[in-house]
């Protein structure tokens, strides 16, 4: 009888190696998260980032003994003077087997009444089934503690982001949670800017069957 199925995680770049008598496996490969916008000191929130997206792939490995895997890096959180957050790395099984790109990050707010978009999800460019990752939500300066947003980061196919920053109080945005999912805005009371959350990396997951 063939044996139950096994299962290879990869949250670092790595090598996968086909164990004896794996015919097939199904990979499941997630970009990074984008980080969260900052906000400046001016009642402002930022943007949320988005989310990495997804690949996955069957394959035939029974010529094939190994494969390179590349895991993307988590997107940087966007600086408390408005900055915008950093994108989020590709992630890739056997060079182009699977690849899904990092999600985009945040944009930040810097002055009263500034808007700014979340960051975009990352798409997926090969393999069976392609995922686009979640947009984050929108970052708005109104010039008041009372009225400003501070967004979301947006969801990957793992889970949701982090929150954007509570806007009755000056608060970094929440770092990503789930695999590729985006870090949240920050929120800014007059006087004190705050920075986003940073994405959370991508992640590969071979399964394996007999």
């Amino acid at each position: 009888l063939p044996s139950a199925p096994t299962l290879q995680v990869f949250t670092c770049n790595g090598t996968w190696t086909r164990p004896a008598g794996c015919r097939r496996i199904k990979v499941t490969c997630t970009g990074g998260g984008g980080g969260g916008g900052g906000a400046d000191n001016n009642a402002a929130g930022g943007a949320g980032g988005g989310a990495g997206g997804t690949a996955i792939v069957n394959l035939d490995v029974s010529a094939l003994s190994s494969a390179p895997v590349v895991v993307g890096a988590a997107g940087t959180a966007g600086a408390d003077t408005g900055g915008n957050g950093g994108a989020g790395g590709s992630s890739t099984f056997n060079t182009t087997s699977a690849v899904a790109a990092g999600g985009s990050g945040g944009g930040g707010v810097a002055g009263a009444g500034g808007t700014t978009k979340g960051g975009a999800g990352g798409s997926a460019t090969a393999g069976d089934l392609l995922i686009t990752g979640g947009q984050g939500g929108p970052g708005i300066g109104s010039g008041s503690v009372g009225s400003l947003v501070a967004g979301c980061g947006g969801a990957s196919v793992w889970g949701g982001g982090g929150s954007g920053a509570a806007t009755n109080n000056a608060a970094v945005g929440a770092d990503g949670s789930a695999y590729g999912s985006g870090g949240g805005g920050g929120a800014s009371n007059s006087g004190t800017g705050r920075a986003g959350g940073a994405g959370k990396a991508g992640v590969v997951v071979v399964e394996e069957f007999y």
